[in-house]
C-alpha cells in the first residue's frame, strides 16, 4: 500500500471509536448547537443501519427525516420504502420503476412516510471530520465494519 494512503487508512480508526460511542440522539433530542462537517450513523438499538457524510449534519439529518423531505434527498428512507413494499429494484429510466412512478403509487408513498418517520425515532451519532478525503473514506470505514445493510457505494 502506498504510504500516503495508509497514513490516511490508520487515522480512521479513532474517529470510528468516536463515533459509536457517541451518545445517541433522536429527533425530540436534537442539539440546537453542533458541529456542521463530518460522518453520521443511523441506528436501531444496537442494528447499526446506514452510515453517511455531510457537511452540514444538522441540514443533512432532516434531509432524511422531515416530513417533508422528497424522494430526491431521504434516499435512506426510500430505501426503506422499497424494502417495506417489495419494490426492490431501483431504474434510472423514466417508466416503470422509476422515483416518479413509485412516489405516484398509494402503497409506495405511504412506506415512504412512514420509513421517514421511523428514521426521525432511530438512534442518530455522529464524528466531526472537516477533511473531505478522510470523510470520505471514514464513511466507507464505518459502512464496512459495521456491516450497515443500506450503505450502497454501486455507481448510478
Amino acid at each position: 500500500m502506498h504510504p500516503n494512503f495508509a497514513a490516511l487508512v490508520d487515522q480512521l480508526h479513532a474517529p470510528f471509536e468516536r463515533l459509536v460511542a457517541h451518545p445517541p440522539i433522536t429527533a425530540a433530542r436534537f442539539p440546537a448547537r453542533m458541529m456542521t462537517r463530518g460522518v453520521y450513523l443511523f441506528s436501531d438499538g444496537s442494528r447499526h443501519l446506514y452510515v453517511g457524510r455531510s457537511n452540514d449534519i444538522r441540514r443533512r439529518y432532516g434531509r432524511h427525516c422531515n416530513p417533508g423531505a422528497t424522494d430526491r434527498t431521504a434516499a435512506f428512507a426510500f430505501r426503506l420504502a422499497r424494502e417495506a413494499t417489495g419494490k426492490i429494484k431501483a431504474t434510472y429510466k423514466t417508466g416503470d420503476g422509476s422515483r416518479k412512478l413509485l412516489m405516484e403509487d398509494a402503497e409506495f408513498a405511504a412506506a415512504f412516510v412512514t420509513a421517514k418517520a421511523r428514521i426521525r425515532e432511530m438512534d442518530f451519532r455522529w464524528v466531526e471530520e472537516t477533511d473531505p478525503v478522510r470523510q470520505c473514506l471514514l464513511e466507507v470505514y464505518c459502512a464496512v465494519v459495521l456491516q450497515t445493510p443500506y450503505n450502497d457505494f454501486d455507481n448510478h
